[in-house]
């Protein structure tokens, strides 16, 4: 099936639902009761889905959203200055669905399913945007490493495949960042990325696209968009439908990474339909389901039994913070729902530490296991030490004199900041951050003032590359890290180390 960007939802809608064969079938029909902002209520209307598309007069679509006694309630996905009071409406007996499979690779879309590129979009399969989530017993545990390719991450708030990450911290820290570099570093993988952008700028998320197609990443990339200017309604199902776009691939046994950027304004959007449909307020005047909002959404992304194929989908929701407070209404139920958090500090950005990962605030609650066994060899007692050097710092911030042994752990907690320290587009693998934390490790950099710890690590690495060649690829491609190879870099560093003099 073929749509085209210039149509609007409701003829795109049209279009798409004349294409499906029905059985005859005699449909009620319902009176617009009242209309405004958005949102109808209508009565009469029996027998009603949740979620299910109504046809209104001149071709406009909603979704009911609000089943009563005597009608439902229902938002418009486009300009309802058409739809007015006595007009009918009927149920088109459809709930929202969303084109899946290979063909959206590249492609982007809008949450119900027309392509936004200009291009022709050719698909047989959909699913609906709303589906439960696996059962327990279709799931296996999360073992598999989802390399995200910053080393502040993977050392010490290790992803795994099948895991729900929260990226969480105020406007402007670098939580898109994060999310798009752990998507171009899942080029040549085997892994699908799905980007969900929710009530952005349309300039945003040219941006994000324009990013994407320069590192080579929409190739293995679906991106489901709905701005700031769509409908409340549109902005609701976007997460959902992007879910479904990854369900499909994970479906066909594949590994699947989904960013949801971001859900606060997605809870936000929520809210707006409610207040309309007129449900009763609750904290922060979200209706009362919001927890549901998002654990319905979250509980999606899983890593499937072998029988079922053994694919997964890892989940990097989005949420944005007011002045770093995570105890506000949405963000403590987001957290709640997630295996974790990944928590971006203001303070430590504009500091000039970048990713500002703040190690305390953050965690991984799947942990260790979903690390490969070279990175368990060289990272064990990293989050130990950078919180000792961060506490320790706060005291010599006036002066005092310190002894010897504090001094050391200060020189080594400011040289593992420094190797922390990442820029956008230059992710790491695997090799590289283990020989970094391995190099540490040793004291290599102890001789080397703070300012030159990152040109001195790039060039150990331009050396590891020319002598121990054969060892990359076999991290990379193992992730074990034997005693052999080791020893090996062990003596290669410390014979480096000895030339740095």
């Amino acid at each position: 099936m073929s749509n085209d960007i210039y149509k609007t939802k409701s003829e795109y809608l049209k279009q798409k639902l004349e294409s499906f064969t029905f059985e005859p079938i005699v449909y009620d029909y319902g009176t617009v009761k009242s209309v405004g902002d958005g949102v109808a209520r209508v009565e009469g209307l029996q027998n009603r889905v949740y979620g299910e598309l109504l046809e209104f007069k001149d071709e406009v679509f909603g979704m009911a959203l609000d089943l009563e006694e005597n009608g439902v309630g229902a938002v418009l996905f486009d300009s309802a200055d058409s739809v007015k009071v006595g007009d009918s409406v009927r149920g088109t007996g459809r709930v929202a669905e969303i084109p899946v499979g290979n063909a959206l690779l590249g492609r982007v879309i809008d949450p119900i399913g027309r392509a936004l590129d200009g291009k022709p979009l050719e698909v047989r399969e959909f699913l609906p945007a709303e589906r439960p989530a696996p059962t327990i017993i279709e799931r296996r545990p999360v073992k598999t490493p989802l390399q995200t390719g910053i080393l502040a991450i993977d050392s010490m708030v290790p992803v795994g495949r099948g895991q729900r990450e929260l990226i969480i911290g105020d406007r402007q820290t670098g939580k898109t960042s994060i999310a798009l570099d752990a998507i171009f570093n899942q080029k040549n993988t085997d892994v699908i990325c799905v980007y969900c952008a929710i009530g952005q700028k349309a300039s945003n998320i040219a941006h994000v696209i324009e990013q994407l197609k320069k590192n080579g990443a929409m190739d293995y990339t679906v991106v489901v968009a709905s701005t700031a200017s769509d409908s409340p309604a549109t902005q609701y199902l976007a997460p959902y439908c992007a879910c479904s776009v990854a369900e499909g691939f994970m479906n066909m046994g594949k590994d699947v990474l989904v960013v949801y950027d971001d859900l606060s304004k997605h809870a936000v959007a929520y809210r707006a339909m409610s207040l309309l449909l007129h449900r009763p307020p609750g904290r922060e005047a979200y209706p009362g389901d919001v927890f549901y909002l998002h654990s319905r959404l979250l509980e999606r992304s899983a890593c499937m039994s072998e029988k079922l194929g053994g694919g997964s989908i890892t989940a990097l929701p989005i949420i944005e913070t007011m002045g770093g407070n995570i105890s506000a209404y949405i963000p403590t139920n987001v957290i709640s729902i997630t295996d974790g958090q990944i928590y971006l500090e203001t303070e430590l950005f504009h500091s000039g530490i970048r990713p500002a990962v703040n190690t305390g605030l953050s965690v991984s609650r799947v942990g260790r296991s979903a690390q490969h066994d070279a990175m368990k060899k060289v990272s064990g007692t990293l989050r130990i030490e950078l919180s000792q050097y961060r506490e320790m710092a706060v005291f010599t911030r006036f002066g005092s004199d310190v002894d010897e042994a504090t001094a050391k752990l200060l020189r080594r907690g400011e040289c593992l900041t420094e190797l922390l320290k990442q820029g956008k587009g230059e992710p790491m693998n695997l090799f590289e951050q283990v020989a970094t934390l391995l190099a540490y490790k040793l004291d290599v950099f102890e001789n080397v003032p703070v300012k030159n710890v990152k040109s001195t690590a790039k060039e150990l690495l331009g050396e590891l590359y020319k002598t121990c060649g054969d060892f990359a690829t076999e991290i990379n491609e193992t992730g074990k890290f034997t005693d052999d190879v080791e020893e090996q870099m062990k003596l290669f560093m410390l014979n480096f180390k000895e030339n740095l003099k």
